[in-house]
């Protein structure tokens, strides 16, 4: 695996790192890619808290194979193939679906969301995050199969070239494309119309309607208008509450109906509050119950949003207890 580039400061104070077994620089020059390694093993597992791991897993592995680092490939290259070889390895070992789950049940069983502020700081890396962090966009590479999801990352994500994807994955060039052609069309198949062109930009910068719609939906919570909830729903609404259902098309009426039947906005779940914030690089609500027997508004669920012509169309709601990665206070 070479990149035809001339050895940089960077891979030769590596390489001298690892000779001499300097834990300090080793970790210095690795840890400058964490963010944007994370975020790679976050497309591959679709779990935000299996990707911390994995990265640092990626790293434990990188420094017990320092010494086969020879500087024939980037350091940024050498550390996406392991961090690739380490999630198929997980991959490998995950719990199984339960054969009752629908397909598109399974494909969201592990999703999780992904807090913006972990995206890369350097403008490259997140301008690609940022196109390929979106929701619709992580659960649709779900579909393939782990070896069809690898090749498709490198290939159509990072735009590795077909031998260097076929290096990292100890595979040949002639299988690489032909899982990449399989890949696509599965990826066609499960993104939404929106969405087809995945190597085009993704998300923005939050737009007006963006902002009023998330501003709407928490009054909406915090008054209890059970109509003026509905108002702010297209009539045929993507849902999906996970990990138990989703995602399936319903009415904005469906919709209501259902969270009031199970037990929202009736007497002990109806005093609310909200945060607006922004997780996958999309709006979001965070929403705040307090109980009769609580002095306090406590995190309850993350509600994720896609706004088109100022109606929501997808919303993808995550329990948010217990999930202090997300950055928002436990209590308000």
């Amino acid at each position: 695996m070479t990149d035809a580039r001339p050895l940089d400061a960077d891979e030769a104070t590596f390489i001298a790192a690892a000779r001499s077994g300097d834990t300090a620089r080793f970790a210095l020059l690795t840890e400058r890619h964490r963010r944007e390694l994370q975020v790679h093993c976050y497309r591959m597992l679709a779990h935000y808290e299996d990707a911390q791991d994995m990265t640092q897993e990626t790293f434990l592995r990188a420094w017990n194979k320092r010494e086969s680092f020879k500087g024939d490939a980037a350091l940024r290259t050498w550390l996406y193939r392991i961090a690739t070889n380490v999630c198929l390895d997980f991959l490998e070992k995950r719990t199984p679906v339960p054969s009752g789950l629908s397909d598109s049940g399974s494909g969201m069983r592990y999703l999780q969301p992904y807090p913006d502020r972990m995206l890369p700081e350097d403008p490259q890396e997140s301008a690609v995050a940022r196109e390929t962090i979106e929701l619709a966009f992580i659960v649709a590479v779900q579909h393939l199969p782990p070896r069809q999801r690898a090749v498709f990352i490198l290939r159509d994500v990072l735009g590795w070239p077909a031998s260097k994807a076929a290096d990292a994955l100890d595979s040949t060039v002639a299988s690489v494309t032909s899982a990449l052609q399989r890949a696509r069309v599965t990826m066609r198949g499960q993104l939404p119309a929106h969405r087809l062109d995945w190597r085009g930009p993704a998300t923005h910068e939050l737009s007006d309607d963006e902002r009023d719609v998330v501003k709407a939906y928490i009054d909406a919570h915090e008054r209890n208008d059970l109509d003026g909830l509905m108002s702010l729903l297209r009539d045929e609404l993507r849902f999906a509450m996970l990990p138990e259902l989703g995602p399936v098309l319903m009415t904005a009426e469906d919709a209501v109906g259902g969270w009031v039947s199970g037990g929202l906005f009736q007497p002990g779940h109806d005093d609310w509050r909200g945060i607006a914030t922004t997780v996958n690089r999309m709006p979001a609500a965070a929403l705040y119950l307090r109980t009769p027997a609580d002095r306090e508004y406590r995190l309850f669920a993350i509600a994720v949003l896609r706004v088109v012509d100022g109606k929501i169309a997808d919303l993808t709601g995550f329990d948010a207890t217990g999930k202090p990665w997300l950055a928002l206070p436990p209590t308000l």
